[in-house]
């Protein structure tokens, strides 16, 4: 077994044991991934302020996110087929998060099903949804995430349509793999996968096949979206389904401060800056570019949370020092999942953790609520103003 040192360790352990298309499903933005690229690269523009001779003893990365205790400030975000990366996927996720102390939010367009998580675990992990054309399914949909004792609802507002993701197109992504000459032969090499899936629950979307009527073809994840995800979402809709949760809601997809001021005005728990991993706009900014002014609009009104492009505890510092109340993580802990089942995101957790403490402490700082914007040398312009 290698030495894991880095979330990059277990990229490359990742691609070299998960199908193509499941890799590539992961590790890609849309159009030219400009944005999925900055995701990552802008955080190397924000320098950290080295501090000596400061008592480093008795520190704690412990904090809270929604009202919620957590062991530092992570969740593990909603990513869809998980179940596809490694056999019963996002059963394997959410354990490890358990066991870690940190969130799990299970996808709508999950491979597992809430049922089958819930019965896997033993307290209670976050649900996302998507709003669909089917509204009784939606219905449904959030009773199946209160029946099964989810603690907060996720409601995503960047993905009505799908953006268009080259790889997936060349590749054939569907849930199970449709078995070409190209699939096969990429199979082939990936024997260990291939093994676990023969004893996976479910090959399939589990929240999807056998509760929504008329479905031309769940398997093809692109058809499927353009066919039932909702266009007209708007903000009425999400103060409706607020209402039918009945829970902490929090909204993902804010990227915008404009869009952050009317999550206010729905009552939104807390808020996600993100850009679904530069996965849906391409050129739009970065999510850490974004923070910035998010926060000085809403300012302490709401919870604020960063996602998309944290791949080390570093990256989780810069955000947390300029504001944020919590990160997620998606592909990190994905790469760890597809590496090396539950011990994989285990691994990914105490990486991320261990870059964490190590560099709080540099920095002179022994909690989480030590961390400000003082720690932080952040180019004058970084946070993004529209011209106009």
């Amino acid at each position: 077994m290698p030495v894991i040192t880095c979330i990059d360790d277990l990229k490359r352990l990742h691609e070299r044991r998960t199908p193509r298309m499941f890799f590539d499903y992961c590790e890609s933005g849309s159009w030219t991934e400009q944005t999925f690229r900055e995701n990552t690269s802008d955080f190397d523009k924000i320098y950290l302020r080295q501090r000596v001779a400061v008592d480093m003893s008795g520190r704690s990365t412990a904090t809270q996110m929604i009202g919620q205790d957590v062991s530092m400030p992570v969740a593990l975000a909603p990513v869809g087929l998980t179940g596809m990366q490694c056999a019963d996927g996002e059963i394997k996720a959410a354990r490890a998060a358990e066991k870690f102390g940190v969130p799990f939010t299970l996808s709508t367009m999950s491979i597992n099903s809430i049922e089958e998580v819930a019965e896997a675990t033993t307290k209670p992990f976050w649900f996302q949804l998507y709003t669909m054309r089917d509204e009784d399914y939606v219905r449904r949909l959030i009773e199946r995430a209160k029946a099964a004792g989810c603690s907060a609802l996720v409601i995503t507002l960047d993905l009505q349509i799908l953006g268009q993701r080259h790889k997936d197109l060349k590749n054939g992504l569907s849930a199970p793999p449709k078995l070409t000459a190209k699939t096969i032969a990429n199979l082939m090499t990936k024997w260990s996968w291939g093994l676990g899936m023969l004893g996976a629950k479910r090959r399939n979307f589990g929240n999807i096949v056998g509760h929504v009527d008329g479905i031309s073809d769940a398997a093809d994840l692109g058809a499927w979206t353009a066919e039932q995800f909702d266009p007209t979402l708007d903000w009425g809709k999400i103060a409706k389904i607020k209402e039918l949760w009945g829970g902490p809601v929090i909204l993902k997809g804010i990227l915008d401060a404009e869009d952050a001021k009317m999550a206010l005005q729905v009552g939104a728990d807390a808020i996600i800056v993100s850009n679904h991993g530069g996965r849906q706009l391409d050129g739009a900014i970065s999510s850490i570019r974004a923070l910035p002014s998010i926060l000085d609009a809403v300012g302490d009104q709401v919870e604020v949370h960063l996602d998309s492009g944290i791949r080390s505890g570093q990256d989780i510092l810069k955000a947390v020092s300029m504001g944020a109340k919590g990160t997620f993580i998606g592909r990190a802990f994905v790469y760890g999942l597809g590496a090396m089942g539950e011990k994989g995101v285990t691994t990914a957790l105490e990486v991320l953790h261990r870059e964490l403490d190590i560099s709080m402490a540099l920095c002179g700082r022994r909690r989480i609520d030590e961390l400000g914007r003082d720690i932080l040398l952040v180019p004058e312009d970084f946070g993004g103003r529209w011209q106009g």
